[in-house]
């Protein structure tokens, strides 16, 4: 009888061993689980800080709007929304330039966006934006004199982006 109560008592005392054992392992476990948790949590805040930098300090379009009958332009927005930006800057640099053309009347809008030289180094890009009087077609300048009339779709897509409104066409 002594011998069937040390037995009891003895796997009693290994499944109170296993227990504790098993409780450590999920406790580590559920260490482990934190540490993750903590880790993933940390590079999300950085990926989502980051992302939100570079909102804010990457590139963007300011507009100037002509006011009046004069060529003086004011303050009217600015784009940084990341999609705009390059769509914006795609049309410009895949746009086909020709030399200056003499314009009828000021432009309705002034924009400018960073932009790299020839030579790697940052420049400020700027563009005078005129819109047909039928509402139809854009048109844009460079600094350096160089013209465009924009295709209907891309006139489109400049225009809303310029100023937040469709084209009319």
């Amino acid at each position: 009888m002594q011998h069937v109560l040390w037995k009891t008592w003895k796997q009693e005392e290994l499944l109170a061993l296993q227990m504790v054992l098993n409780q450590e392992k999920l406790f580590t476990f559920r260490n482990l689980l934190k540490k993750i948790l903590l880790i993933l949590s940390v590079i999300g805040a950085v990926l989502i800080i980051s992302f939100g930098l570079n909102e804010m300090i990457g590139q963007k379009i300011t507009i100037q709007k002509r006011t009046g009958e004069e060529n003086i332009f004011h303050d009217y927005k600015e784009v940084t929304k990341r999609k705009h930006v390059s769509r914006a800057i795609n049309i410009v640099r895949n746009a086909n330039w020709e030399n200056e053309k003499e314009m009828q009347r000021y432009a309705d809008y002034r924009f400018q966006f960073p932009a790299k030289n020839r030579k790697g180094h940052d420049k400020i890009a700027s563009y005078l934006l005129w819109v047909s009087s039928n509402g139809e077609n854009v048109e844009i300048m460079t600094d350096s004199k160089k013209y465009v009339k924009l295709a209907k779709q891309d006139a489109a897509d400049l225009y809303e982006i310029i100023t937040g409104e469709a084209l009319i066409k």
